[in-house]
């Protein structure tokens, strides 16, 4: 584990990143009582809802079936926007 002051991880940023990418624990240091892990994510770090993934797949559903919105233009924008 390698314990870094704010300031020099500013300062060598790409360095300490290189490390964790090569299985390095670092910790990033700032004032005396505040300090941050740094670590890679991964395709499993990122999460959506189950509310959120029915959204995406009700819309990639219509879009399929054609059910879309064209907008080409300003005021068909506008137009839309104030029907919504």
């Amino acid at each position: 584990m390698i314990i870094v002051s704010s300031r020099e991880f500013r300062d060598k940023q790409a360095e300490y990143m290189d490390l964790v990418d090569n299985g390095e624990q670092v910790i990033v240091q700032r004032g005396k009582n505040k300090a941050y892990s740094i670590s890679p994510i991964s395709e499993e770090d990122i999460y959506f809802t189950k509310e959120m993934v029915e959204k995406i797949e009700k819309s990639l559903n219509q879009a399929k079936k054609g059910k879309v919105t064209k907008i080409s233009g300003k005021e068909s924008l506008i137009n839309f926007l104030d029907n919504l």
